[in-house]
């Protein structure tokens, strides 16, 4: 073993003090070696230390306790190399404790001083071991470091995000050797410094020995990011740490620089990390330590191996955008405005960068109306462009612009690509689409957007971001060739038209075929033909397949919105959704108005007709299908023209015409049974059915919708066989029979329930409820009435007002059973 080995040795072992000035007077020995000495003498090291022999001899002898700083002196003049002295010193530190409190002038404290930033009444030496949440060995005397920046005066809110680090403020102290480390991660502009330096200066007091402070500069666009090394030696430069005591390395100074953190409670405030290799040789290796990190990246890598919290911080709510203009501008200005305040709020999409801006304007323009403000966002050519500050820090689109600049091309493209997502999210399909790729060519780029708070998994695969960001990603768009936008645009509408015409095939769609063009090339949609798995996709797709349309419309795709729109029918009947329903035919008819299509406005007329017959508007109704069947019978469209006379037959027996409601149903079976369709042919029998029963005909009745139910338990038709018993269940209740009535509106309901039918369950419900009230069992009529009417609320159905009104007469009404019912039949 070499001399420089054993010396090592000896020092990692747990010596006492006297052992260690034995060893370094052994060290003189060879010193004086090397230079041809027996021995160097007290004036040798008092001419190479410039301390003095008499002080010298009672240090190296133990009669009194050696300075840090003499030592290190001693250390550099006996040829031991920095990082031998820098152990040298942690033990030195170690085994004096106190009696090393006071550091000479040259190490940065007075004899009779404090530290820059300690508080007065704090011992120089550190804080009280017997004090609680003292770590249990004092270590050496250092300087108190208090590097936070100051708190904003305007924060507000934040409140789950507060709460999250107080909870970790009380693992501080818990298992030794593991500190707790925190990254405070979120979208440019959210808020992450404020928030850490708002509730680092709440807790400073909690961490008496100190708080550091380094801006790693992650995202900067002028200067580079600050390397491990220069942060590191900025600590050490807080802690006082003499030059010559600081190791060349970078390993050897990350460990002096922990070596120091040891037995002490200190607060790392890491703010701006680019990565995680750029954080963790600043991490502490201690109990007792926290590191908080912010970072505009995830930083999975810390949260996996060193077992980093996450903490992320979302856009504000409502409340709190309002509250944090009150904070800014006062109290009585916002409240005098609210309106404005609203838009202001609105435009600004919960961004407190954002919001910042547009109140330093509002700020510096003290005699401006808030109107005056929130017109000048409203009317902007650019969304970004009233955003934009003075300099770069304070300027939404140059701050939204950096972390754009740190992803790769492909991960740059794809966020590009999201200023033309028509819908308020998409999913990795239809995202792979949009970008013409695979979804496994598309998911690294998007994870690293994702890392990149650029692009948010708001749900389990869908992605969305917000809307500054949207109008930050078509600006860029809007600077690609425009054929790459248009052939984009393309895809992504194709993708949504030929997975929901697939999807809605399970959901037997009450209309003949149409016929689409092939997808463009790049264009994967999903394959869906099963009835559960279409209705997800059509619940998970709603919102955007309702923007789809409308984006297909603004950008001259009228093909792709009438189509689109026709595919959508079953689903938005299925669920309730009428307005939807309404809104995109209104669409699908002025596309094929546009498109002078014949075939495609008899589609949107017909099923123009069949929301409004959901809706109770039943003129609107008769009009609408009266068109398309005028439309179908040009075109000589017959199984269409079928579905219309179907259509108009409920209209009419809604308003009480039941002859009329019967000849339609009977000139619709009678095509159907002209084109072959068995399954429209058997609905259509349960329709007739329908009608010679509420003519008196209930035998006749009955035999209709038993035929009926038999052929469409033939063919499998569920939603066929729930629509019958419904019919069945109403014919022998007129006849007084009401337990089977209530036995087959029970197997309806069921069946409606499995077939995701909410409309259709609780029309069963209600029926169900109207027979048992009439059985004698009011009880069991309520709790049927009242599950009927919460999904007739829910969906805005006009025959929850005869609902409620049969809850409200319960006691004391006597139901009709002659009265008008309304059974299950197509709309359309």
């Amino acid at each position: 073993m070499s001399d420089k080995s054993r010396d090592r040795s000896r020092l990692d072992s747990r010596g006492t003090e006297r052992e260690l000035l034995a060893e370094l007077n052994s060290l003189r020995v060879r010193a004086a070696r090397r230079r041809g000495k027996a021995r160097l003498s007290l004036q040798d090291l008092t001419a190479a230390t410039g301390v003095p022999k008499s002080s010298l001899a009672n240090y190296l002898t133990g009669r009194t306790a050696m300075p840090l700083d003499v030592l290190d002196r001693l250390l550099l003049a006996l040829g031991v190399d920095p990082v031998d002295a820098g152990a040298w010193a942690t033990r030195w530190e170690r085994l004096t404790g106190e009696r090393l409190g006071n550091r000479t002038a040259d190490s940065g404290l007075s004899r009779a001083g404090t530290t820059e930033g300690q508080r007065d009444d704090e011992p120089a030496h550190g804080p009280d071991p017997t004090a609680p949440g003292t770590p249990d060995r004092p270590g050496p005397a250092l300087p108190v470091p208090a590097q936070l920046p100051p708190a904003s005066t305007a924060f507000t809110g934040r409140q789950h995000a507060l709460a999250g680090l107080d909870e970790l403020l009380a693992e501080v102290d818990g298992k030794p050797g593991t500190p707790v480390i925190a990254v405070v991660t979120g979208t440019a502009g959210v808020g992450k410094t404020t928030l850490v330096t708002h509730w680092a200066q709440r807790v400073r007091d909690r961490f008496p020995d100190g708080q550091l402070h380094v801006n790693l500069r992650g995202f900067d666009p002028a200067r580079d990011p600050v390397p491990p090394a220069e942060a590191v030696r900025g600590f050490l430069d807080a802690f006082d740490v003499p030059r010559h005591r600081v190791p060349t390395g970078i390993d050897a100074q990350i460990n002096l620089f922990r070596s120091l953190l040891t037995g002490r409670r200190m607060l790392l405030v890491l703010d701006n990390a680019r990565d995680a290799d750029q954080v963790r040789p600043l991490l502490p290796g201690c109990s007792g330590c926290m590191a908080l990190i912010t970072s505009r990246s995830q930083l999975p890598g810390l949260i996996a191996v060193q077992g980093a919290r996450p903490i992320a911080l979302e856009l504000l709510a409502t409340e709190e955008s309002t509250a944090l203009l009150a904070r800014r501008l006062g109290a009585g200005r916002v409240a005098a405005e609210p309106a404005a305040v609203d838009e202001i709020v609105r435009h600004c999409a919960g961004l407190p960068l954002a919001l910042a801006v547009v109140a330093a304007r509002a700020t510096t323009r003290p005699r401006f109306p808030l109107a005056a403000i929130a017109a000048e966002l409203r009317e902007a050519p650019r969304r970004l462009d009233p955003l934009a500050g003075t300099e770069p820090g304070i300027d939404v689109r140059a701050v939204l612009s950096w972390s754009y600049a740190q992803v790769g091309a492909p991960a740059a493209r794809l966020f590009r690509q999201f200023g033309l997502v028509p819908g308020p999210d998409i999913g990795v399909a239809a995202l792979a689409s949009l970008a013409g790729a695979s979804v496994p060519e598309v998911r690294p780029p998007l994870a690293e957007l994702v890392d990149a708070h650029l692009v948010t998994e708001h749900r389990p695969g869908r992605f969305t971001c917000h809307d500054l960001l949207r109008a930050y990603a078509r600006e860029l768009a809007d600077a690609d060739p425009e054929p790459d936008r248009r052939a984009a645009t393309r895809r992504v509408l194709d993708h949504y038209l030929h997975a929901a015409h697939g999807a809605e095939r399970p959901l037997q769609p009450p209309r003949g075929p149409i016929a689409l063009a092939e997808p463009a090339p790049g264009v994967t949609p999903e394959r869906l033909d099963d009835r559960a798995a279409a209705l997800v996709w059509f619940a998970a797709e709603h919102r955007a397949l309702v923007a789809a349309v409308e984006h297909a419309a603004d950008t001259g795709h009228d093909g792709h919105a009438w189509q689109l729109a026709a595919a959508c029918v079953s689903f938005f009947d299925l669920r309730g959704h009428w307005h939807d329903w309404t809104g995109t035919q209104e669409i699908a008819l002025g596309a094929a108005r546009r498109l002078g299509d014949r075939a495609a406005e008899a589609h949107a007329h017909r099923f123009l007709g069949g929301a409004a017959t959901r809706l109770g508007r039943f003129v609107a109704a008769h009009a609408h299908q009266s068109r398309a069947l005028e439309l179908f019978g040009e075109l000589g469209d017959q199984l269409n023209q079928a579905f219309t006379h179907r259509s108009l037959g409920w209209i009419a027996e809604r308003s009480g015409q039941h002859a009329t409601a019967l000849r339609h149903d009977l000139r619709a079976l009678e095509l159907f049974r002209r084109t072959g369709h068995r399954v429209q042919e058997a609905r259509t029998l349960n329709s007739v059915g329908w009608c010679h029963a509420q003519l008196g005909d209930h035998r006749q009745a009955i035999a209709d919708c038993e035929r009926a139910l038999a052929l469409l338990d033939e063919k499998g038709d569920l939603d066929g066989v729930a629509m019958t018993l419904d019919s069945l269940g109403y014919v022998h209740r007129l006849l007084g029979e009401h337990a089977r009535a209530a036995e087959l509106y029970r197997r309806a309901q069921e069946l409606f329930v499995a077939l995701g039918d909410r409309h259709g369950e609780a029309e069963a419900g209600a029926n169900l409820g109207d027979t048992l009230r009439e059985a004698g069992d009011p009880e069991r009529a309520a709790a049927a009435w009242r599950h009927a009417l919460a999904i007739l609320d829910d969906v805005d159905d006009p025959k929850a007002a005869r609902v409620r009104a049969s809850l409200d007469e319960l006691v004391c009404a006597e139901l009709d059973p002659d009265g008008p019912r309304t059974g299950w039949r197509s709309a359309i």
